[in-house]
Order: C-alpha cells, then sequence, then structure tokens
C-alpha cells in the first residue's frame, strides 16, 4: 500500500475536503479514443516558421497516434505574409485573359512541414482566392486585437463569382496532393469546406443555401480527383444546430447542384464548441457548461438520423471559448490562458465530451483544440495558445499526458460531485471543486488523470484524494506521479519569478524552455501491488492536475 501526501503534513492533509475515487480496471469501456490529438489554427503560415516547427515536433511527439492539424486561409491570396487571424498561399490567381495560374509552392510547405511529422491535415477547402470572389475588395483584412471580429470579413469570405473555375481549383489541388504524397497518404486525410458558414465567415444572407451549393461543387471536385477520399462539413458554430440538420438533411435527400442527383457526399460531420468565460469582481469565471452545451446540441441532432449511424464526427474547433488572438489586455476574461485554469478546464472538459459521445451512441474522432502559437508577440501576452516564443505553457502538458494514456477505458466510480449533465445545467459552481478522473489500461500500462477544477479562477482548498486502484493485472509495478500546478510543469509561475522579461537571457530562456516540460512529482518508484490493489493518498491543488502512470 502506497500513501503520497504532498506540500502538507498528514494533520493538514486530513483537515482538506476528501473525495473518493476507485479506478476498476478490470471493468474496461472499450477503446479510450485519442479525441485529443487534434489542434488548429487559423494562421498557416506560422506552420513553417521556426517556433511554430518546433512546436509541430513536439505535438506530433506527444501523441502514439498519428496528429491532425486543421488551419484556416489555406486557399487566400496573398505573398504569405503571417498576421493574426490571417494567412496567405496563393495558390489560384489569373492571366490577364482570365485564364487560371496555379501555385503550390507554399501550401506544399504547409502540408510538408506536417507530413515530415507524420502528422496529418484536416484539409480546409476555404477561403475564397481574390480572383474568384464575388466582392473581392477590400481583400485582405488587417484586424488587431480589440477591434470588432467582423472586420476581419473582407473579399476571402465571399462564395464564388465562377463555381466551374473554383470545382477545378479544388480537382487541382487535390490531384497535385496525391502526386506529391501519393494515394494512400491522401486517403487519410479529411477534406472540409469552409469554417463556420453560418456566422461570420460566409458573406450572403441565405447562408444555408449558398453554403450546401458550395459543397456540392467541393465535394464533387474532390471525389472526382479521389473517389476514396473523405470529405465533410459543415463545421458550423456551437448554437447552429438548425444549420448542422438543414446541411445533413440536404446530403441526404435533396437536389446536388453540381451533379443534378440526389444528395451530396458525407463521410464526417463537424460542428464547434466553445465556453463563456466572463471577467467578474476582478477575476476570471469560467463557462464550461456552454461549451457541453453545444456537443450535446449537435450529438443529439446527428444521433436522430439513423442514416449516419456510426459516422465519424470532428468538434472542429473545442475551446474555452471564441478567440484565440484575443489576448487579455482587450479582453480580461482570457486571463487564465497563461496558467493552470487553462489545463485543468482541458482536463476536466475532454472526459465530459466522452461521457456525451457515449450516452448519444455517436462517434466523436477528433476534438480540434484552437491553439497553436503566435510568432513575434509579446511573452504570455494571453493569447490562446500552447506555447510562447517558443516555450511551452502549463495546457499543452496536459496533452503530454493524454498522449500515455493507451488501450481502453475503464470505470471511475466515487463521491464526485460533478459529472456532464450537472456542468451543463448549472457548470462548477458550487461550493465544491470539480475533483475527477478519467483513466486507461493496456496490456502493460495503466493511467489515470485527475483533476481539480472549478469556474471561479480563485484560490481555494488543496483537495485530499483517496484514490483506489483495483484490479490490477500485475503484482509489481513501477509508478510515476507527474503534475500541472503553480509549481511543477508551469512555464509562467516561472516567469513571472524571473520579472515577467520580455528578452529573457539565453540562460533564463533555457530554464523557462526546461519549467515548460511535463515534470514529476516525485521519483519513479518501484512499488507492489497486493491482491490487485493499489491506494494512494494524493493532495491536488486547486486547478492542479495529477497524472498516475503504472508500468508493469
Amino acid at each position: 500500500m502506497l500513501f503520497l501526501c504532498c506540500f502538507a503534513t498528514l494533520s493538514v492533509c486530513a483537515q482538506q475536503p476528501t473525495v473518493s475515487i476507485e479506478v476498476d480496471a478490470g471493468r474496461q469501456k472499450g477503446a479510450l479514443k485519442p479525441i485529443w490529438a487534434w489542434f488548429g489554427y487559423d494562421e498557416p503560415n506560422y506552420t513553417y516558421m521556426k517556433d511554430g516547427r518546433k512546436l509541430l515536433s513536439e505535438l506530433a511527439a506527444l501523441s502514439p497516434v498519428p496528429v491532425y492539424v486543421r488551419a484556416h486561409n489555406l486557399m487566400n491570396t496573398g505573398d504569405g505574409t503571417a498576421a493574426l487571424k490571417w494567412g496567405s498561399t496563393n495558390m489560384y490567381t489569373e492571366d490577364k485573359d482570365g485564364n487560371p495560374i496555379y501555385s503550390w509552392n507554399i501550401v506544399d510547405s504547409i502540408f510538408d512541414t506536417y507530413i515530415n511529422r507524420k502528422m496529418k491535415p484536416l484539409a480546409q477547402i476555404g477561403f475564397m482566392p481574390e480572383a474568384l470572389s464575388t466582392n473581392p475588395t477590400p481583400y485582405r483584412h488587417y484586424w488587431k486585437p480589440g477591434v470588432n471580429y467582423k472586420e476581419i470579413c473582407t473579399g476571402w469570405a465571399y462564395p464564388p463569382k465562377d463555381y466551374d473555375k473554383w470545382e477545378e481549383l479544388i480537382f487541382q489541388w487535390v490531384t497535385h496532393c496525391i502526386q506529391r504524397y501519393g494515394k494512400k497518404e491522401v486517403e487519410s486525410w479529411y477534406w472540409e469546406l469552409w469554417n463556420e458558414a453560418d456566422g461570420y465567415y460566409l458573406m450572403v444572407e441565405d447562408k444555408v443555401k449558398v453554403y450546401c451549393k458550395m459543397y456540392d461543387y467541393a465535394s464533387a471536385a474532390v471525389k472526382r480527383a479521389l473517389p476514396t477520399a473523405k470529405m465533410g462539413g459543415p463545421h458550423a458554430t456551437g448554437g447552429a444546430g438548425e444549420f448542422m440538420r438543414k446541411f445533413i438533411v440536404h446530403c441526404l435527400t435533396e437536389k446536388n447542384e453540381a451533379t443534378g442527383k440526389i444528395g451530396a457526399p458525407i463521410d464526417f460531420l463537424a460542428f464547434h464548441a466553445k465556453g463563456y468565460p466572463k471577467f467578474i469582481d476582478n477575476r476570471v469565471r469560467m463557462g464550461m457548461s456552454n461549451q457541453l452545451k453545444d456537443v450535446n446540441r449537435h450529438l443529439k441532432i446527428i444521433s436522430s438520423f439513423p442514416e449516419l449511424k456510426n459516422i465519424p464526427v470532428i468538434i472542429g474547433e473545442s475551446d474555452p471559448e471564441g478567440c484565440a488572438a484575443c489576448g487579455m489586455k482587450t479582453d480580461p476574461q482570457n486571463a487564465y490562458r497563461n496558467g493552470t485554469m487553462y489545463s485543468s478546464y482541458t482536463a476536466a472538459s475532454i472526459p465530459r465530451i466522452l461521457d456525451l459521445d457515449e450516452q448519444y451512441g455517436t462517434n466523436i474522432i477528433g476534438a480540434v483544440n484552437w491553439s497553436f502559437e503566435f510568432e513575434n508577440q509579446p511573452w504570455f501576452y494571453g493569447f490562446r495558445e500552447l506555447a510562447t516564443n517558443g516555450v511551452d505553457k502549463p495546457v499543452l502538458n496536459v496533452f503530454r499526458m493524454l498522449g500515455m494514456m493507451t488501450g481502453n477505458r475503464v470505470e471511475v466510480s466515487g463521491n464526485m460531485a460533478y459529472n456532464a449533465k450537472t456542468i451543463i445545467d448549472s457548470g462548477v459552481r458550487g461550493a465544491a471543486t470539480d475533483v475527477n478522473a478519467l483513466a486507461s489500461r493496456d496490456k502493460k500500462s495503466m493511467g489515470v488523470m485527475l483533476w481539480n477544477y472549478h469556474d471561479e479562477d480563485v484560490a481555494g482548498n488543496t483537495a485530499e484524494v483517496e484514490l483506489l486502484l483495483k484490479n490490477i493485472p500485475a503484482r509489481k509495478a513501477t509508478l510515476h506521479h507527474y503534475r500541472i500546478d503553480q509549481e511543477h510543469s508551469n512555464s509562467y509561475e516561472v516567469w513571472k519569478k524571473m520579472g515577467s522579461p520580455q528578452s529573457p537571457t539565453e540562460q533564463q530562456y533555457a530554464e523557462l524552455e526546461k519549467a515548460g516540460q511535463l515534470q514529476l512529482l516525485s521519483a519513479p518508484e518501484k512499488i507492489s501491488i497486493q491482491n490487485g490493489a493499489l491506494k494512494m493518498n494524493i493532495q491536488l491543488p486547486r486547478q492542479g492536475v495529477s497524472f498516475i502512470r503504472l508500468t508493469y
């Protein structure tokens, strides 16, 4: 029997709120789908820049399965200059006579960066090249944080003026990818049309009708180039349940504008789910309830179509709120992003998404964390990102924990106060924090991720967790205990202790880089397991995350 108690004496531990959690390795619930191995961002040209390449290498390394990457602006006209919420590849222009000119150099640099790291594109057909836009002027935006979000919707956000030319562009792009990367590789990708067409990203009045027409032509082009390609949509916003429903009805029963036949191919469905933090009384209050409501809303609609049983579902953006490029200076509710609040929120939300997926009998295969990095920006500015200036933030270490979870999900029970339904109904707003776990096992290991989360970003009690692991199929094991909290796996706290330097010295940078990695709470330990059971007492600080890994 092993007892662990950290940051306090045993007598103080006994005075803290106690949560009992049991993990039964003998009760397996099916494969634990690695829905977390999906990432995305607005600015595709960051992909092949120094810090972008570094972060993509880290993301590829943290997962035992291929990581999928989704980026906006892959078809935009421009010279490849990166900017907030902007990017371009210049893949399509026209000569003076209106003849197409295709250029794949920049988009190849993006996809090459993924493929060289054994990552997979979630290849977005968007947005509209200037020469094809129905309203091309002005074309590029110069949005900055604090400016009205609608200002980004310039010429790229309009439908094509010539659907035949647009379809041919898509056909040529997919054909080029097959020639460059091989048929088998491209068959493993997901091709998708546009982004949030129900919102700002498609500047027309009848958004459903226009989007469905665009989808008909786009899917026809993709399937003409590669009949076995996986094509889907509509990447509707979280509140756009009726948009999702009408899109499905169109694909199943309505006339296809490109082929003249009934229906359009859908190999997967995609929607977005966002939380809603607020800045109240000089502190951040998160809104996980909103994000889970979005998931619940769309899964309810998808599951109502028996024709779509088991169709893959991708949450194309799955985040605590909506604007990654809005820092905490202009949007104080985003102050949660640098520290452990973002970590614990992420740890607590992913298992609840899996629970809703199980409840509806749907097939979520990915939940895209819309966070990457921003080149040449201030340190810890409060962007929603995984790393700042090449230094990993605490949230990235949650994904490192998840990457060590393999095999089947196993049953977790105990006296926990919150589940998905409770959070949907009222958030994590009660006196008790959400202390819970996600667990998995394979033939040679077990993994248990524990979190202590609350919507209110304030200091609070450390939770005393009585963790019991049952039916462990081994007598001896090696135990690793990893931790994210104020003192571990937390580059932000180290940076603040340095005096918050905007130009760290070489030595400071090395220290920050080390602090950004996933750290052990204690040294690895060889342990004996009696009667298949292991009992642990763990002190878990508010907004902290622990990961227990047994190998045998």
